[in-house]
């Protein structure tokens, strides 16, 4: 049987309830990680390390590994890979939730699709305190072809969904930092490296959504971030210069969209009806 790590980074800006949800989701799995690895990313309040450490002591399979500053994701999932001994990894952000079957049915495709080494599903998408209020389900494209082309424009896979061969992961150079795009500048690499991804349409992943979301991918140095994202796309060979100068542009220009003129447009963009 494939061994699984659930990883979760956590952060002094994370929820305490939000991320004893989202770990509890984790340890309500009908297939079991067979490790839980919480990444401490730097110092953070009491009410969240009591939540960690409150976790822990009650979860035999679950361990923490601090970081002394805090680095941004990419360099404390980097951290985290280089402690990850497993074949797989699934990733769940500190605010989402996962469904109890979801590391069951993924392991099951993964296992009749060996060839597979991405593999991420559909979200239900829910308000900041009611997870049962779901607004809408997000989607991308589901097979390897489809997903490479719509590559070239957004980021292919939902992160907090996926489920990840580690040593294909390895193989790419792992998690870089690029602010708010570490995923993306990922699967950029690992697409041109040969590797394999899928996406499930059942949404086996609730994200919390709300302004603080659009917020932060729409706040101070997003554009110096995606500036560097193009740049790398180009030097990945994923994209030609023109379409990178195309996609910064329309990707700014989306971010520069009034607050509620923006969501309209993510819905009719990413969601299908629940």
């Amino acid at each position: 049987m494939p061994t699984l790590t659930a990883l979760v980074t956590v952060y002094h800006g994370n929820n305490p309830e939000h991320l004893r949800q989202a770990l509890e989701s984790v340890s309500a799995q009908t297939r079991p990680a067979d490790e839980i690895l919480i990444v401490r990313d730097g110092p953070v309040p009491e009410e969240i390390a009591e939540v960690v450490s409150g976790f822990l002591g009650r979860t035999p399979t679950a361990r923490q590994l601090e970081l002394p500053v805090n680095r941004g994701l990419g360099p404390a999932s980097q951290s985290a890979l280089d402690e990850i001994d497993t074949d797989y990894f699934a990733r769940l952000d500190a605010d989402d939730l996962a469904e109890p079957e979801r590391f069951a049915v993924q392991l099951e495709f993964l296992a009749a699709h060996p060839e597979i080494d991405v593999l991420g599903t559909a979200m239900s998408e829910f308000t900041d305190d009611d997870p049962d209020a779901v607004t809408g389900v997000r989607t991308l494209p589901e097979d390897h072809d489809a997903i490479a082309r719509y590559a070239r424009i957004n980021t292919p896979v939902n992160h907090p969904s996926v489920m990840l061969r580690t040593s294909a992961v390895r193989r790419a150079g792992g998690y870089r930092d690029v602010h708010f795009m570490e995923d993306y500048d990922l699967w950029a690499r690992m697409l041109t490296g040969g590797a394999q991804f899928h996406n499930l349409p059942q949404p086996l992943t609730r994200f919390r959504t709300g302004d603080d979301m659009f917020a932060r991918r729409t706040g101070r140095g997003m554009f110096a971030s995606e500036r560097r994202l193009q740049r790398n796309l180009v030097e990945y060979g994923l994209v030609g210069r023109g379409r990178a100068t195309f996609n910064l542009g329309v990707r700014t220009l989306y971010r520069a969209l009034p607050p509620g003129l923006l969501k309209a447009v993510y819905r009719l963009i990413f969601h299908r009806d629940s």
